[in-house]
């Protein structure tokens, strides 16, 4: 990984901060931007941030459903907007789910590494990588019109306990 790779969470769990730092945090930022931090869009960044791997928007409501059970899929898909919009989770379309940015007042990350077993995610920041691959894009023709890439992958728990018959060709 090049020396400007930071990859996001830590080991540690949520990066080293505890929950209730980081949704200060994402308070804190709505208001210098002159939004607000609803109870509902809180709940969801709260979920995705215990969960510290993405999730489905119905399986966010679900849980949402588990504290407020009238809450319906529209309330969960505009909070979901919102904190898009406020880069305080990021849309995984590899996957059709959503994941807490792990450091929203720090890097912008622009790689996004997921595990399409288990859901976990990666937040990398490779500036140099990143401007490459947008000369490269401008070379063939087009324009990046987003500045986050996802990168399908297996991460090291789900790798260790692949199903051992996936790898067999056994005929019953």
């Amino acid at each position: 990984m090049p020396e400007d790779a930071r990859p996001y969470p830590s080991a540690s769990p949520l990066n080293g901060k505890d929950l209730s730092q980081l949704l200060t945090t994402a308070h804190q930022l709505c208001e210098s931007r002159g939004t607000r931090l609803t109870p509902i869009r809180r709940k969801v960044l709260e979920i995705l941030l215990r969960e510290q791997r993405s999730l489905k928007a119905y399986e966010l409501l679900d849980l949402i459903r588990a504290i407020q059970p009238g809450a319906a899929p529209p309330t969960v898909y505009r909070a979901l907007d919102f904190l898009v919009e406020q880069h305080l989770v990021h849309r995984l379309d590899a996957i059709n789910a959503w994941a807490a940015c792990m450091d929203a007042a720090g890097n912008h990350h622009d790689i996004l590494v997921v595990c399409t077993r288990c859901g976990a995610v990666a937040e990398l920041s490779d500036p140099a990588l990143s401007r490459q691959l947008a000369e490269r894009v401008a070379q063939s023709g087009f324009r990046l019109v987003s500045s986050e890439t996802e990168l399908r992958a297996e991460c090291s728990t789900c790798g260790k306990t692949q199903d051992v018959c996936s790898n067999s060709s056994a005929v019953l």
